[in-house]
């Protein structure tokens, strides 16, 4: 028989403004602490020295956490010239370097061969899988591998800032799966210069953003009171992507228990992904098919 999970039964999104000098898991941890829930996830990990938005999804939730995975995300990162590392980040060491410096009209040139349907190499040191084991793992052991290229959408890559000959500030809106710091290695290659990731900061991610996030500080003072509670977004906002359509009272039950249901939609495609609302709540999640929809997901009601 399986162990019931401690915890409270509560759904929604904590949206956290995450400090450099900690990993995401570890922020998802002290949030299902301090929020005493059962179950906790979040919705696209940040390195240990990046800033930003981690949005937490706390139990029903992490059912909607693919949708803001799969949204477009925007950081905002200052590039060092003249120095490649092995982590292409201020973390690693520094394995090859250059006098030369890029000016701002060669920057901007460069940036437009990143821009749109791009590939892409992960870096040495990062999460993606190599022969079933983590290609950090194996980097930290000193394997130098050759990954794959990725695919990845570049909405907007731009130059904010120059602070000096040796850094430059950068912009990007993107899809999932990239890697900023790709995006600087392979800047400082296409300038002839050498370049990495000195700072990271994501500052919007799907319909979150960095500005109204919560400090860790803020997580472990108000923690196992009802005013970190006041911090939490509802599940339903993890689905602004998906087109909304609502069932009627009779609906519901069958919707929660799998089974197709009639809904009422408007402007939806039949085979078009959305989801259904009942009094503004989320039941299922599922494909529009003419007045109908076929659940693929549904959200269990938190317990009385």
């Amino acid at each position: 028989m399986a162990r019931k999970r401690k915890g409270r039964d509560i759904s929604g999104w904590l949206v956290v403004d995450k400090p450099a000098g900690i990993t995401s898991t570890a922020v998802v941890n002290k949030v299902r602490w301090a929020l005493d829930a059962k179950k906790a996830g979040h919705a696209g990990t940040l390195d240990p020295e990046a800033t930003g938005v981690l949005a937490v999804a706390l139990g029903e939730a992490t059912k909607t956490v693919p949708y803001i995975t799969d949204a477009l995300k925007a950081y905002r990162f200052t590039v060092r010239f003249g120095q490649a590392t092995n982590t292409d980040d201020a973390e690693g060491e520094v394995i090859a370097t250059s006098d030369l410096r890029p000016d701002d009209a060669a920057i901007k040139s460069a940036l437009g061969s990143f821009v749109g349907d791009i590939m892409q190499v992960p870096p040495q040191f990062s999460a993606v899988k190599v022969d079933g084991e983590r290609a950090y793992k194996k980097a930290r052991e000193g394997e130098e591998m050759a990954l794959s290229a990725r695919p990845l959408w570049v909405e907007e890559l731009l130059l904010t800032d120059r602070p000096d000959a040796d850094h430059a500030t950068l912009e990007m809106t993107c899809g999932k799966g990239g890697y900023v710091r790709s995006i600087a290695r392979d800047l400082g290659q296409a300038l002839g210069c050498k370049a990495h990731v000195k700072s990271l900061r994501r500052i919007w991610s799907g319909p979150f953003e960095a500005t109204e996030g919560v400090t860790l500080e803020q997580v472990d003072t108000l923690a196992k009171t009802p005013e970190l509670d006041q911090f939490l977004q509802p599940l339903e906002v993890g689905l602004v992507d998906l087109p909304e359509v609502r069932c009627p009272a009779e609906s519901v039950a069958k919707l929660r228990n799998g089974n197709p249901a009639s809904v009422i939609a408007s402007g939806v495609e039949f085979g078009e992904e959305v989801w259904a609302s009942y009094d503004g709540q989320a039941i299922a999640v599922g494909t529009y098919r003419g007045g109908e929809m076929q659940p693929s997901r549904v959200f269990v009601p938190p317990q009385a």
